[in-house]
């Protein structure tokens, strides 16, 4: 824990920079108003020019986060692991503590990665098994396809396989084919791994 502050809380800080944010339009405001209805600490705004910033406090959160701005596409997602200062800022862009740190160090990292997902934490073995199982979460989104995805939505949604099948007009097989295409089992046992490794790696 941060020597310097002993009333602080542990936090997650997402900082996201949109990648050919130069040679492309701005697509800032179209992810804040995505994720505006986003459980958070401090909510998501933007810090400087293409890049914006959240604080969270739930690791399940920051993965389904993390995967949502995969699959949009287009951005470097920086996770940084650790205690934040209190009392909070009113802002993101006051914040302080070794979890914005992080972030800050984790969205450079990102930017250098082929998998542009990075976490950096104090428990540094754990804030690397945790962008290992982000980053394989990462592959696995942002391969699925569109058919993947259907299936997946209604599925998740609390559908039976059988019901997802007569709403989109295929068979069960079908719809079965599809979940096993996009690794929807696999997504499901990573997802609170990821999680879990989140909240290890704040030390």
């Amino acid at each position: 824990m941060d020597a310097r502050c002993f009333t602080c809380g542990v936090s997650f800080v997402l900082t996201i920079d949109q990648k050919g944010s130069r040679r492309t339009p701005d697509r800032v405001p179209a992810a804040l108003s995505a994720l505006s209805g986003v459980p958070t600490v401090l909510r998501f705004e933007r810090t400087a020019g293409d890049e914006f910033q959240g604080v969270l406090d739930d690791p399940t959160v920051v993965v389904d986060v993390v995967l949502d701005l995969v699959r949009d596409g287009g951005w470097s997602i920086g996770v940084g692991a650790g205690p934040v200062q209190t009392p909070l800022p009113g802002s993101t862009r006051a914040g302080a503590g070794t979890a914005f740190l992080c972030a800050r160090a984790a969205v450079e990292a990102a930017k250098r990665r082929t998998i542009r997902v990075a976490v950096r934490g104090p428990a540094t073995t754990a804030a690397g098994d945790a962008q290992a199982v982000l980053s394989a979460l990462a592959v696995l989104v942002d391969r699925r396809s569109p058919q993947a995805w259907e299936a997946i939505a209604l599925v998740g949604s609390g559908r039976t396989q059988a019901e997802a099948a007569a709403e989109l007009g295929v068979t069960r097989q079908a719809v079965g084919q599809r979940l096993a295409a996009g690794l929807w089992e696999v997504e499901r046992d990573l997802r609170p791994t990821a999680a879990r490794l989140l909240t290890q790696a704040a030390g």
